[in-house]
């Protein structure tokens, strides 16, 4: 099967970058358990993590842009906008819960968490969708 180039390049980067995110978020972990940090430096250190979280997103929009199939192009683009319209929807709700003292709180990180894992099942089952009415037409 032949994949595109811009998905192939999409892959090394969203590897490259989680793969920082990996080794960023348990080098911190591992740093405020050994000798936490104090001060502007804990701050850095603390929001380190979140840095290539921020650049999956930049991995994600330059695949849009470079991709040249305007049609999982759309689906893309489609797949990115519920995945935010769910995660919004969720910690918007789960906010006011919190705000009303009905549910306990949960960190703001869990968003970015909770958009990846929405993606991933609406991705998956488009591609399960498209490969079952591709066999259909057979």
């Amino acid at each position: 099967m032949h994949v595109q180039p811009e998905i192939k390049r999409y892959s090394y980067r969203l590897a490259a970058t989680m793969t920082v995110y990996v080794v960023t978020l348990i080098g911190v972990n591992l740093w405020f358990r050994a000798a936490p940090p104090s001060g502007a430096l804990a701050y850095l250190a603390a929001v380190l993590p979140a840095l290539p979280i921020a650049g999956v997103f930049v991995v994600i929009g330059r695949l849009m842009v470079e991709l040249r199939d305007e049609y999982i192009r759309a689906q893309f683009v489609r797949q990115s906008l519920i995945a935010t319209a769910v995660t919004l929807s969720i910690t918007t709700g789960w906010g006011f819960l919190e705000g009303f003292g009905l549910a306990p709180h949960v960190a703001g990180y869990y968003a970015a968490t909770i958009w990846f894992v929405v993606f991933g099942v609406i991705a998956t089952s488009n591609a399960l969708l498209t490969w079952r009415a591709c066999r259909a037409a057979r």
